[in-house]
């Protein structure tokens, strides 16, 4: 290290470094060189920068720490720890535990720890976001940036700021090969997102070796094309040159900035510890003592935490946080004393409660043999949704007049005019999703759109929402062969199967508009789990209840749409989506054969089989085992419901290009086949 570095800065940085190799080696398991290599970058930042209070890990206006290249996690769990981050916020059970104990450091990637192999934030405090699928962590650090700006657009007031709070992210070459990154970085310059700052580790190394192998752009270039601020550290290990760099981010006002900084993975250990195996291995026993040797540290000990750094730590980062937090609560108080009903919608926000009567615009729609396409109706539901709820926000893919996601008078967000509701992202499905993660982690109840067919666009980081419990909302439109002349590039026909193997994932196909209304209503009260609804370009009857089970039995998953004279049918028949008329008119021929059909509309498969044993029964009782499902799409999965004597109405290829009415005929998906199927299963 420098001369401008002390010598507690080295024992700290040290120390960050010893407890990655310590906790690597005792775990046979883990990345040690990326962790050493930048503890002094991460240091320089939580040090001297980072505005954040340890005693209260969710106060609203912190600055955000992202490891985006999360295979370091071991730098991270190393700061949480010597930062001495509380488990919880201050006045619960929690905050008398620390989020990363040193004995949860020695269970490093150990079933029974919260030091996971890569971040995950619903299981540590301290941790911003879930990250290990590179890239990921730069396109939430967006979203973050872009809830930052919008809580101040709305929220702040001459003299008194609430939120104004920095986002930092460590990344990696890997980082910025990927797509993903690739995306956020040009939506991050397109809307100058000055509160954003990217601090690349440029250490020339990847898996299979330098990175020459297959990365040989000038990043820097290309980030100043994009519209970014670049600054350049050329050692890692210069305490000085940092923190001019970190100094110039907070001076910036007009561009987000990336601040690429040289290093050497595994610097300061001896030469093999500099070695490839040590991005991705443990470092071994003689490597590590001759690596702490180097730092002049006890080569024997393991796991040592000299005490002066948690308490340098404490009267640094921690007396800067606290100082913070005490002025923003002061704030607080001001603006709820001088601003009642703004102090109430920002209670509500900051406790994740929807505002009182939040649905009560939601319509009621009429019944219409005619009907409404379900993305239609999805549209005028979210617009009487944003009106109950100030933070329901979102955009589509460049697709809001398709997708029919456009708020009217809600403006758009965009540089210098963060205030409004209608995201643009832009192409960019896979970091617009990604970036609705960082909004759903920042207390905001995101929405994206596109169509679909690009549901494997934005697939990874719509797994992440479902891992770190991310109530994103994703409307996805032209849900089937029914979007017609376009043809089999854009009829989605395995991507329902898809998105309902994903775990913790709610998927909604809803049959008609008032389907769609329970569906939002369904979804917004659940903060903690993400959401694909389903909707169709072609028009579907809004059904005439009479008769029928109601709309709201959509919140059970399922239910009895309409049940055969005498309650004990001879057969079910199960639809979603716009299949579901099928269903009906089917039952309607199959009785004028003698024959009792139940129509069931299932509409969620995750929230039926959530129900008790009882209610599924009552709506597929096991006796009845002639069934016939309909959907527009592939089979896969329709078994569950189907049993062993089931049949299944559908797509068993890609689609085509033609007229909608004509490819369900082409394709079999009628009235007919579903009634011809229904007799089949019955011997009939």
């Amino acid at each position: 290290m420098p001369a401008t570095a002390s010598d507690l800065d080295r024992l700290a940085i040290n120390t960050i470094r010893t407890l990655a190799m310590d906790a690597v080696e005792a775990a046979k398991s883990g990345h040690p060189g990326t962790p050493m290599a930048l503890a002094p970058v991460a240091y320089a930042v939580w040090k001297d920068f980072l505005r954040y209070d340890p005693t209260d890990p969710a106060w609203p206006n912190r600055d955000r720490f992202v490891l985006s290249c999360g295979h370091a996690s071991m730098l991270l769990y190393g700061l949480i720890h010597l930062a001495g981050i509380r488990r919880g916020r201050p006045g619960t059970a929690d905050h008398a535990e620390p989020a990363v104990s040193l004995e949860a450091i020695k269970k490093f990637r150990q079933l029974d720890s919260v030091c996971a192999g890569h971040p995950e934030h619903h299981m540590t405090a301290g941790i911003e976001t879930t990250t290990g699928p590179l890239g990921q962590g730069c396109g939430n650090s967006v979203g973050m940036a872009m809830a930052s700006k919008w809580l101040a657009a709305h929220y702040n007031r001459p003299g008194h700021v609430l939120f104004d709070y920095d986002t930092y992210v460590l990344c990696s070459d890997g980082d910025l090969m990927e797509g993903v990154a690739a995306e956020a970085a040009s939506l991050a310059g397109h809307l100058k997102l000055d509160n954003l700052c990217w601090i690349y580790d440029d250490n020339s190394i990847t898996i299979e070796g330098e990175t020459e192998l297959a990365f040989s752009e000038d990043v820097g270039r290309r980030f100043e094309g994009l519209g970014w601020r670049v600054e350049r550290v050329a050692d890692a290990n210069d305490a000085a040159a940092l923190a001019r760099a970190l100094t110039a981010f907070k001076g910036e006002t007009a561009k987000p900035m990336l601040i690429i900084v040289r290093s050497v993975i595994g610097y300061g250990a001896p030469t093999k510890a500099g070695s490839h195996a040590s991005h991705g291995a443990p470092l071994g026993a003689d490597e590590i003592k001759g690596a702490k040797e180097a730092y002049g540290w006890p080569a024997e000990a393991a796991f040592l935490v000299p005490p002066e750094v948690p308490a340098h730590f404490a009267a640094t980062m921690g007396a800067r946080g606290a100082a913070a937090r005490t002025a923003w609560e002061a704030t607080f108080e001001t603006t709820r004393k001088a601003d009642p009903a703004i102090a109430t919608e920002l209670g509500d926000f900051l406790a994740g409660r929807l505002p009182t009567g939040w649905d009560g615009k939601i319509p009621v729609f009429p019944a219409d043999p005619k009907g409404l396409a379900s993305r239609v109706s999805s549209g005028k539901v979210i617009a009487a949704v944003s009106a109950g709820v100030p933070w329901f926000l979102g955009g589509s893919a460049d697709l809001a007049p398709s997708t029919m996601t456009l708020v009217p008078d809600a403006g758009s967000f965009g540089a210098g005019h963060y205030g409004g509701r209608n995201m643009h992202f832009g192409i960019r499905e896979h970091a617009m999703a990604a970036a609705c993660n960082g909004m759903a982690l920042s207390g905001l109840r995101p929405y994206c759109a596109t169509f679909f067919v690009f549901f494997d666009y934005l697939k990874p980081a719509l797994r992440l929402s479902a891992l770190g419990d991310l109530g994103v909302i994703y409307v996805l439109t032209h849900d089937s062969i029914g979007l017609g002349e376009d043809g089999p590039t854009h009829q989605p026909i395995e991507q329902l199967a898809s998105a309902r193997a994903v775990p913790g994932l709610l998927v909604f196909r809803p049959g008609d508009a008032n389907e769609v209304a329970e569906t939002y209503r369904t979804v917004l009260p659940r903060a903690d789990r993400p959401a694909v609804i389903v909707l169709s370009r072609q028009n579907m009857p809004t059904l005439d209840r009479t008769g029928l089970g109601q709309a709201a039995g959509l919140a059970r998953g399922g239910y009895v749409l309409k049940d055969a004279d005498g309650g004990k049918p001879d057969c079910i028949l199960i639809g979603t989506g716009s299949e579901l008329q099928l269903c009906l008119d089917a039952a309607a021929a199959l009785a004028a054969d003698g024959i009792k059909a139940r129509v069931v509309s299932l509409p969620c498969w995750e929230l039926f089989s959530e129900q008790d044993a009882a209610y599924r029964e009552s709506v597929l009782p096991a006796a009845v085992t002639a069934r016939v499902a309909c959907e527009a799409a592939c089979g896969f999965g329709w078994e569950r419901w189907l049993g062993p004597q089931g049949i299944f109405v559908g797509m068993r290829s890609f689609g085509a290009s033609g007229p909608a009415g004509k490819l369900y005929e082409h394709f079999g998906i009628t009235t007919d086949a579903i009634a011809a199927a229904a007799r089949k299963t019955l011997g009939r």
